[in-house]
């Protein structure tokens, strides 16, 4: 009886992707910390709390909408594997969205209109935009940038997490479009219209490596502008951007779903290079 609990604890974890809600934790932790010496550490920590919610509800919501696809795509998934039921998953998303936007609540009013842009916009995706070409990935490209506008809003210093934000948008429209062709066999079956069903592979690749040719080439500016350390520059350009170039060139010369999952790990773990890059480069 223990060992089936334990798997059925273990089956909801894994819906709510605790990677994805880490990478949100920390993302609004240094967007709250680009305010500089004086910070409020506890806004920053409640902020990163809420946020990690709003994401885990995300993933389980996106889970319970995808589960046609996700027999195809993902069939180790826990909905598709008869784990955790659809029902279950929105239940748990609601859950979720209501403790994050209720912990907005503690910090100000304009952190509870992000939290609630940020479920209204995952609630849209999951809803209608995932099945408009580029909208979908726009809309949560958007979102994952507001981890970082979030922590600034808690701290009550926003300008200094805009440039972040935008870069953090440019890296997810890049990841949202290479997923869009990892997973391309399973949207055309359910009829989504993604970009890579919608316009084909190679524009999907083409467009995958316009953004993320554009984040490398606007990466050193902070430095240049004198925003950032030479730390910062340093770690952009190796690992974040040095991994970016390999990713594109791997991308085109293998194609297969396989070489595209391990992209995808890759390219979250540059995830936190990234942070790590804007964390510790502060001037």
């Amino acid at each position: 009886m223990r060992r089936c609990e334990n798997s059925n604890a273990l089956a909801y974890l894994r819906l709510l992707r605790p990677v994805n809600c880490a990478i949100a934790f920390a993302s609004v932790l240094v967007g709250a910390s680009l305010a500089g010496k004086g910070a409020d550490a506890v806004s920053g920590l409640v902020a990163g709390l809420s946020a990690a919610c709003v994401a885990g509800g995300g993933n389980a919501l996106n889970d319970a909408c995808d589960e046609a696809a996700d027999r195809i795509n993902r069939p180790d998934r826990p909905i598709p594997s008869g784990q955790v039921s659809a029902r279950a998953a929105v239940s748990l998303a609601v859950a979720l969205f209501s403790l994050g936007v209720g912990a907005s609540a503690g910090l100000s009013a304009k952190a509870v209109c992000v939290a609630l842009a940020a479920v209204g916009g995952l609630v849209a995706y999951d809803l209608a935009l995932k099945r408009v070409p580029v909208a979908g990935n726009v809309a949560v490209s958007g979102i994952s940038g507001m981890a970082l506008l979030y922590g600034g809003v808690a701290v009550n210093r926003v300008e200094a997490t805009l440039v972040p934000a935008g870069f953090a948008f440019l890296f997810h429209l890049g990841r949202e479009i290479v997923k869009d062709i990892e997973d391309v066999q399973g949207d055309a079956a359910v009829g989504a219209e993604s970009v890579a069903v919608a316009w084909g592979i190679r524009p999907a690749l083409t467009m995958a490596t316009a953004v993320y040719l554009t984040l490398i080439a606007l990466t050193p500016i902070p430095f240049w502008q004198e925003w950032y350390s030479w730390r910062y520059l340093l770690l952009a350009l190796c690992p974040v951007d040095a991994i970016l170039l390999y990713a594109l060139l791997s991308m085109w010369r293998d194609r297969s779903r396989q070489n595209l999952l391990r992209l995808d790990g890759l390219l979250k773990l540059n995830m936190v290079f990234g942070l790590l890059a804007l964390w510790v480069g502060r001037a």
